[in-house]
């Protein structure tokens, strides 16, 4: 299955470089939270090895980065991510690059397509964004990405497809209480850092003479 994960990673960014996604970068350069995030999630996709068991499940990160980021610098950002995982962790580039399709490319994209769905055919409302972009569209992103990964590459020796599809399941969880916490706390206090929203889509408007 190299090839296939290596045409997403080519189609990915393909498409992100068209974007051309720097144009819309702030003058001093990204936020600094938006690289401390990025920094942390090798570390994440690392969490089977650090364990030194296969059942422990990594995190993937990559809904949090595509909402502060926004889809077009997370995807350019992924590659550098996955060298890193690599070098930290001792990893193959075979399996570099299967981790930075499935626990970054594939959940990031997901996620998106979620987010559209939301913007369209729900109220635009400040906790339609926490809830279901921050935590549950990470959660079923996620949670679908390592099911759909399960599926088609199978389970390490010793686990069967089914029992690593519940694990994606549970660690997806994990993942979304994370994005949920920090799109929450981004929201109240930073809602620059997040690229993917706006108060003048989430916020309803002020009434004529309104304070």
């Amino acid at each position: 299955m190299f090839w296939f994960d290596l045409l997403l990673a080519l189609a990915g960014l393909a498409v992100a470089l068209l974007l051309r996604p720097w144009r819309v970068l702030p003058a001093g350069g990204p936020p600094w939270p938006w690289l401390a995030w990025a920094a942390t999630m090798p570390l994440l996709w690392l969490a089977d090895r650090v364990a030194a068991t296969p059942i422990a499940q990594p995190l993937s990160g990559a809904c949090l980065l595509m909402l502060m980021c926004g889809w077009p610098i997370a995807v350019l950002t992924l590659p550098l991510l996955a060298l890193a995982a690599g070098a930290i962790g001792g990893l193959g580039g075979v399996e570099a690059l299967h981790r930075g399709v499935w626990l970054g490319l594939v959940p990031a994209t997901l996620a998106l397509m979620l987010g559209a769905a939301l913007r369209r055919w729900v109220a635009h409302h400040l906790f339609v964004y926490i809830l279901g972009r921050g935590f549950i569209g990470t959660a079923v992103a996620t949670a679908a990405a390592g099911s759909t990964e399960a599926a088609l590459h199978g389970a390490p020796a010793g686990l069967s497809v089914a029992d690593l599809a519940l694990a994606r399941g549970l660690a997806a969880f994990g993942d979304a209480w994370l994005s949920g916490l920090m799109v929450a706390v981004f929201v109240a206090f930073r809602p620059q850092w997040l690229a993917t929203y706006a108060d003048r889509i989430y916020l309803p408007p002020k009434p004529p003479g309104g304070r």
